[in-house]
């Protein structure tokens, strides 16, 4: 079974039924998901599905309709391709559901989505990581945590390596929002910016206690920030709103505009007519093929390992892994996520 979303309105949702192999087609490898993650990113992949074809990862059972990419971990219970074998575990992006059946190729790290529908994707959406065969400690926060502290890493190295835009501060939307936290992380470990959180009332002491942001502020207090500061703004809410707001409180000081995220999806509108640069949305994949050629794949890799880690190891001062099991828990959590009603400290892990 997997999990199908409207692509006309992210609020209505389905489960399909669908059988998983029982032995995999020439060239391929079926995996039954043993769990996957669901957080605010995964409904930002939603809201991009057709501007950045996320929908085009998985191909539903009808049109108009889409399979909501997941972070995950696949056991190999059938494969037809040599270096893949049964028992095997991988971490990479699968269906929100039950299996995923994949044209693969063996590469020295796992294997890679070869199949003609994702020729178009970048390499980093196609690969799948070889694990351990048996479960760690870290695996939980791993799922939650990786793919939006990726995309996070590569947004604060893009900054630090744009030397701000010669920006003093650093201001971050949707500030409770784990890809946001990542960011944060970031920017204290490795510059001397200011940064400084926008986020809901109900949010600003979490958001404050995690000691990561300089100051703490609600949507509301905007236009109480210095508007001289030279700014660089990160938007992962996506609210248009907040957006225009904001340029137009710096104006000539706001010196970048970064879009990121979405976790206000339906509040999203026209950025046109703002005051100030054009936002700017930012594409990770770039970021990271630029990194890979620049300092090697092997570098890279290792540079993201080491720095993850110190995310995981810190996350455990806030993040709360919350199991739930079964395609009812499943549609659920997803409304949870839609509707804006998932705590910030949560991490859901899900299986079927």
């Amino acid at each position: 079974m997997h999990l199908e979303i409207d692509r006309s309105n992210l609020r209505n949702h389905r489960i399909v039924e669908s059988a998983m192999p029982i032995t995999a087609p020439t060239g391929c490898v079926v995996l039954a998901l043993e769990r996957f993650a669901l957080t605010s990113n995964n409904i930002s992949y939603a809201m991009s599905g057709d501007a950045l074809d996320y929908w085009g990862f998985f191909p539903a059972t009808q049109d108009g309709w889409g399979c909501l990419p997941t972070m995950g971990f696949g056991v190999v219970v059938a494969s037809a391709v040599d270096g893949i074998k049964e028992g095997n575990r991988y971490f990479g992006f699968y269906p929100a559901g039950d299996h995923h059946v994949v044209h693969a190729e063996a590469t020295s790290s796992g294997f890679v989505d070869i199949a003609a529908h994702r020729e178009a994707h970048a390499m980093a959406y196609r690969g799948f990581d070889k694990v351990s065969d048996t479960q760690t400690a870290n695996d939980n926060a791993t799922l939650v945590l990786r793919g939006l502290f990726v995309t996070s890493f590569l947004a604060e190295d893009f900054l630090r390596e744009s030397d701000f835009f010669g920006a003093k501060q650093v201001l971050v939307t949707s500030a409770s929002s784990k890809t946001s936290i990542a960011l944060a992380h970031c920017l204290r470990l490795n510059s001397q910016v200011k940064v400084v959180a926008l986020t809901s009332a109900g949010n600003v002491d979490f958001t404050d206690g995690l000691d990561l942001y300089h100051q703490t502020i609600t949507y509301d207090d905007i236009e109480t920030l210095d508007a001289t500061v030279p700014t660089v703004l990160v938007d992962m809410a996506g609210n248009a709103s907040v957006n225009s707001r904001a340029h137009h409180h710096f104006n000539d000081a706001l010196m970048y505009s970064c879009r990121i995220g979405g976790t206000h999806w339906d509040q999203t509108g026209s950025t046109k007519g703002n005051p100030g640069p054009r936002a700017e949305f930012f594409f990770a994949p770039s970021q990271m093929a630029k990194r890979s050629k620049e300092w090697g794949r092997d570098v890279f890799n290792e540079r993201i390992n080491t720095a993850l880690s110190l995310f995981l190891d810190d996350s455990t001062r806030w993040l709360t892994i919350e199991h739930s099991h079964g395609a009812e828990a499943l549609e659920d959590i997803y409304d949870q996520l839609v509707n804006g009603r998932v705590r910030p400290e949560a991490g859901h892990i899900l299986s079927l």
